[in-house]
């Protein structure tokens, strides 16, 4: 379940994109944070499956037509295919009049997104 960053959660957002490495500088961190709270066209989501806790995060950005992902990221124990795929047909759910698509950094994660054509 893709759930909107608000601020009660910021803590927990900060540690799950701390596995990425654009992040670990605490600077960077901070400012991303700051990017996703300033502006509504940049939105962090966090991820929870059946576990309780959250297990991964994504970055967006939107416009009226299309919503990009910026990056994806999971805790360690649940970096497995079928937890990104979840989350990005979820987004794609959440925002069925846009298009989706990623940075080219992410750009598999597109791949989601088609339709099972065999029955």
């Amino acid at each position: 379940m893709l759930i909107e960053c608000k601020n009660d959660k910021e803590k927990v957002a900060m540690g799950l994109l701390s596995y990425l490495s654009d992040f670990k500088n605490l600077a960077n961190l901070k400012d991303e944070i700051q990017l996703n709270k300033s502006s509504a066209e940049f939105c962090l989501y966090l991820y929870r499956s059946k576990a309780p806790n959250f297990i991964g995060v994504v970055g967006t950005q939107s416009s009226k037509h299309f919503v990009i992902i910026r990056y994806i990221s999971f805790a360690p124990d649940y970096r497995k295919v079928k937890y990104e795929a979840r989350a990005v047909q979820e987004l794609a759910q959440n925002n069925p009049s846009k298009v989706i698509t990623a940075v080219p950094e992410y750009i598999y994660l597109i791949k989601y997104l088609k339709k099972d054509t065999e029955k």
